[in-house]
């Protein structure tokens, strides 16, 4: 994850959201067993935390037995993990934070990159993409062109979640904090993309537009081979708003499980990819419309 990240999204990642990205790079294999962590002061840096939410995030990772020597001294380490059956990839869901940064970063090892996702916010996606731009500043892997859609609810509708409980004032509170976060992160996920043109020469392309509806649903389309989907799932909840609190209907999305289709598995995930493909153009040629980021 670039630091830039840290504090721009609508708010500094937590340490459950850390231990996602860091769980991530273990299952893709870009952490092994027997590797260090980075530092906490690394991490903290890169992350844009404090050493405490790094440890917390660390602790978390040890007591899913992914790491040991998780101490305030020495960098911890990758743990073996002997329930592994090695019979190839894992495609159960998992949420969509562990699952997507492995993907985006197996999506971005081949020369023209095409990622096409439809979601309420881009924080998701803004997150899973410090992965393969990792891979891409260390050297790792090289695309020659990217190509980035997003499709997400305009600004001027009534969405169906987040939404406050009850039908009052609060709703225009829960509407701008959507807002804003919807755009920084966005703001943030085209910046970081845009910056590969001067430090790494490759071309890239960044392209948003606006669903006139509330996505029940989050879906990514990777280089037209993978679409990986999840269900929002709505809960009630309280957050506190420009001092106020709020009780609302919302959802976290980065907990949604995420379902790998691939369309070399077969028939079926084949004809799933495909039709994935297909809705995501035909939103974006049809009822989507233009969407212009702004702070």
């Amino acid at each position: 994850m670039n630091h830039e990240n840290g504090a721009v999204n609508g708010r500094k990642p937590t340490h459950h959201d850390i231990a996602d990205v860091l769980r991530g790079r273990i299952d893709s294999g870009a952490l092994r067993p027997g590797d260090h962590m980075p530092t906490q002061f690394q991490l903290a840096q890169e992350f844009g935390v404090e050493r405490g939410t790094v440890r917390q995030a660390l602790r978390l990772l040890r007591d899913d037995g992914l790491l040991t020597h998780v101490t305030r001294g020495a960098p911890a380490r990758i743990a073996e993990r002997p329930h592994d059956s090695g019979d190839g990839e894992d495609v159960r869901p998992q949420p969509t934070m562990v699952a997507l940064a492995p993907q985006l970063a197996k999506a971005f090892s081949v020369p023209e990159v095409r990622i096409d996702a439809l979601c309420l916010t881009a924080e998701t996606l803004m997150l899973a993409l410090a992965e393969p731009l990792r891979l891409i500043h260390e050297g790792r892997i090289r695309p020659e062109s990217v190509e980035v859609r997003l499709l997400l609810p305009d600004r001027n509708i009534d969405l169906a979640f987040p939404t406050s409980v009850a039908d009052t004032d609060e709703d225009d509170l829960i509407h701008q904090r959507w807002l804003a976060q919807r755009n920084a992160q966005g703001m943030v996920l085209r910046h970081n993309l845009q910056a590969l043109r001067v430090s790494h020469g490759i071309d890239v392309t960044v392209a948003f537009r606006a669903l006139p509806f509330t996505p029940p649903v989050k879906l990514y389309v990777l280089n037209g081979t993978e679409a990986l989907f999840a269900y929002y799932t709505v809960t009630r909840r309280e957050e506190e708003i420009d001092a106020t609190t709020v009780e609302m209907y919302d959802t976290l999305g980065t907990q949604s499980l995420l379902f790998p289709f691939n369309a070399g598995n077969g028939p079926r995930d084949a004809a799933f990819v495909e039709q994935s493909s297909r809705w995501f153009d035909a939103l974006w040629n049809t009822i989507a419309m233009n969407l212009t980021l702004s702070s």
